[in-house]
């Protein structure tokens, strides 16, 4: 009898330790200051034996499953060039970590805690287009659920190499990848998925700042299985970030100031060609678009395999106002000193003269009389002044002579007897019809001469109008070919 008692107080004894060390256990065994610290608690009861080397899952044949998401917050860097975006994103991760469970009624109905990320397992999950370290901030801490949630939420400075199309500058549009996947676990370790619908990831830009000089359009999300040698297959996520640069700068300051040169150089034609202040004028203009181009250069930007298409703007730009100047120097000589030139060829009256006014409906008395009328005027007021003096001074000799007629009957009248002259004409009388004679040959030489400047003057006239009727064509045809593009790139 005595040792059954004896062996059932050694029982309850024993149960009644029991049940006080695995209650102990459960709820820590911190003493002092950390006694009645819930979180500490459960501080300790999630690194007790816990492995973070090791996926953590009870079986290995499970897959972990890495929900990502991703929301871009600044574009900090477009570097065409070098061919590197850098982007400033929010980065978003969260698996499930089955060695991190509790029950929330054990410690105060906790049922999430911050924990130090280096405590716990991480995936290994990296970008692929990285090319440099940027300067993100370090979250020590990770939130991790009562059912083993663990999210992981990060700012990111993302440095990545991407292939940027500039053909289409300042009205361009970029897409860039930035594919997530885990570097060595396959898809039978780690398998990644969305946190949220591809149609919320692509329209969300809550937290974009859109006040710099790129435009986020939308972000695209890819899922892909991909095996490097037949083998072993991975998990990737990709997402294209798409955005669009603001033109507006780049209007202002680069097509703006060209495009008033180039109608300035238009313009220029309305000066009378045979003057010198065109060429001048051309040649000014020549020399301040190439201060410009001097000075947007380093605006544009380069890259080794193609040139954007508003530098071949330029260029052509350039092309235009060289072709100009050439025009307006050959049209300058062709109608400078034209009493030094021969006559106008047959041919060239036929084409330039009669054809070519009818066929491009150039009206002569429009651009003609108002020079050639000045001409005209002149040389018809010299030679009725020339011709006007030529005949005073043949009726003042004929006078003269009438009245050496007349002495010389009243002398013979009178007795007497001069010895008649040899000629009817005086000597006086030769040398006033040789100087007519002189006269009228220099007038009449100065006559043709005249017709012969007034034939190159009209030629080069109808020419000035035929060049720069194709210089228009040419000028309004580049202007509506790039307009047309670059406004199809902009509404794209």
């Amino acid at each position: 009898m005595r040792l059954s008692t004896a062996w059932t107080a050694l029982s309850f004894f024993l149960i009644h330790g029991g049940l006080e060390s695995s209650t102990a256990k459960k709820l820590g065994s911190s003493t002092g200051r950390f006694a009645n610290a819930t979180l500490v608690r459960l501080s300790e009861f999630l690194n007790a034996g816990y492995k973070k080397g090791v996926r953590p899952v009870k079986d290995w044949r499970t897959s972990t499953i890495v929900a990502i998401d991703l929301m871009v917050y600044s574009i900090l860097n477009v570097d065409e060039k070098n061919q590197v975006l850098t982007t400033y994103v929010w980065y978003r991760q969260s698996w499930t970590d089955e060695f991190l469970v509790w029950n929330p009624e054990d410690f105060d109905e906790v049922k999430q805690v911050s924990i130090p990320t280096a405590n716990v397992w991480v995936p290994d999950i990296l970008i692929n287009e990285f090319v440099d370290v940027g300067k993100s901030p370090d979250i020590p801490y990770v939130y991790v659920t009562h059912d083993g949630l663990v999210r992981n939420y990060k700012p990111i400075q993302v440095v990545t190499a991407c292939t940027l199309n500039i053909y289409n500058f300042p009205f361009d549009v970029q897409k860039c990848s930035l594919t997530f996947q885990s570097w060595l676990h396959t898809i039978d370790d780690i398998n990644i998925t969305l946190m949220r619908s591809p149609e919320e990831l692509k329209e969300d830009k809550s937290v974009f700042m859109n006040q710099g000089e790129w435009e986020l359009l939308h972000i695209l999300s890819n899922y892909k299985i991909f095996s490097v040698d037949n083998d072993d297959y991975y998990a990737e996520m990709k997402f294209h970030v798409v955005i669009r640069r603001r033109p507006l700068f780049y209007t202002v300051n680069l097509l703006l100031p060209s495009i008033f040169l180039m109608v300035m150089d238009i313009v220029g034609f309305y000066l009378p060609p045979d003057s010198g202040e065109r060429v001048s004028f051309k040649i000014t203009l020549l020399l301040g678009y190439s201060v410009f181009l001097i000075i947007v250069s380093d605006t544009l930007p380069a890259t080794a395999i193609g040139t954007p298409l508003i530098g071949v703007y330029f260029v052509v730009c350039m092309a235009l106002l060289v072709i100009s100047l050439t025009e307006t120097v050959l049209i300058v000589r062709l109608v400078h000193k034209q009493d030094l030139q021969p006559p106008v060829p047959h041919w060239v009256k036929h084409l330039v003269l009669e054809r070519a006014p009818v066929l491009f409906c150039i009206h002569k008395k429009h651009r003609l009389c108002s020079r050639l009328s000045s001409q005209a005027s002149d040389l018809e007021h010299y030679k009725d002044g020339n011709y006007g003096t030529a005949q005073c001074t043949l009726h003042h000799a004929r006078e003269i002579g009438r009245r050496q007629s007349h002495h010389e009957r009243e002398s013979g009248l009178l007795g007497l007897h001069l010895p008649p002259s040899r000629d009817s004409t005086p000597p006086v009388m030769d040398n006033i019809l040789q100087e007519v004679t002189a006269i009228r040959h220099f007038l009449e030489k100065r006559d043709r001469c005249r017709e012969v400047a007034k034939e190159w003057l009209q030629v080069g006239y109808v020419l000035d109008v035929l060049l720069f009727r194709v210089y228009m064509v040419a000028v309004v045809a580049y202007s509506i070919t790039l307009g047309t593009l670059w406004s199809v790139w902009q509404v794209a």
